[in-house]
């Protein structure tokens, strides 16, 4: 903290960031140092958008490593500076570009944009072409002959970004492959609950209309014979009448109404030689 205010405001005037020119000026000084000769600094500089000017060149050419003084070396052995195509190959891979567009864009192979963009972006270092191939596990999976045969094929590849790639594309299939089956296996037990539901709802049915059917034969079993209108004699009032009529003809004293003596009926029953009936 400051206790006094001259010096704490000729720090406060004092400017924080440099000016865009010294900005501009700073990231050439390291670009030349980082290119391999003029044509390749200028284009690394147009790149990267800094001026490429012929008063800018020649202030920046002293700074190339064949004709200025080349950088101190320690211990560590500097990376090789890139240069203006690989430079633009990562800008475009950054930018989201395809490999195509920047294989054609920048005139890099395919095995030199691949060890590029292994190690100057994922970090990891370069395959020799003597050194083994990284053994990376492949799951067998139910795919064609030839794709299997392209993930064998990546999965070999000296480049670690094939077989990086190769990993993924086996890992997402298998992914794939597990969660069909196990999908296929839940509409399986779906189907086999829906199925038994069924069963068990048209067993329900048919343990109702049985137990339906059961019922209406025992009612109707135990249902009570209707009583002909008879005051205990089990005969109709017509033949009520029909037998006082002929005991009156016959000598039988009978009652108009209430019930006929039983051997008035036996008599009649006798006279008409029909079966003996009981009464009550």
């Amino acid at each position: 903290m400051f206790t006094d205010w001259t010096e704490a405001l000729k720090a406060e005037a004092l400017p924080l960031d440099p000016n865009p020119a010294q900005q501009l000026a700073a990231a050439a000084r390291v670009t030349a140092r980082s290119s391999r000769d003029k044509n390749d600094m200028a284009l690394l500089l147009d790149v990267l958008g800094l001026p490429t000017d012929p008063d800018t060149l020649t202030t920046l050419l002293p700074l190339l490593p064949e004709t200025g003084d080349a950088p101190t070396m320690t211990s560590t052995p500097a990376a090789p500076a890139l240069s203006a195509h690989e430079a633009m190959a990562i800008s475009m891979h950054n930018n989201g570009d395809t490999e195509q567009a920047i294989r054609e864009a920048t005139g890099l192979s395919d095995t030199e944009l691949n060890d590029l963009l292994t190690d100057q972006v994922f970090g990891l270092p370069c395959a020799a072409t003597d050194a083994p191939a990284i053994d990376v596990p492949v799951v067998p999976l139910a795919v064609s002959n030839e794709i299997q045969k392209l993930l064998d094929w990546a999965a070999a590849h000296p480049a670690a970004t094939v077989r990086s790639r190769s990993a993924r594309i086996t890992a997402d299939l298998s992914e794939l492959t597990d969660r069909r089956d196990s999908e296929a296996a839940q509409r399986e037990a779906e189907e086999k609950v829906a199925k038994a539901k069924a069963e068990l709802e048209k067993a329900q049915e048919e343990l109702r209309s049985m137990k339906a059917g059961t019922r209406a034969t025992t009612v109707a079993a135990t249902a009570p014979t209707p009583i002909r209108a008879g005051l205990g004699s089990g005969r109709t009032r017509e033949e009520l009448a029909a037998i006082r009529t002929w005991a009156r003809a016959n000598g039988h004293p009978v009652a108009d109404v209430g019930m006929v003596r039983k051997a008035v009926l036996e008599a009649y029953d006798a006279a008409h030689q029909a079966p003996v009936r009981k009464a009550g």
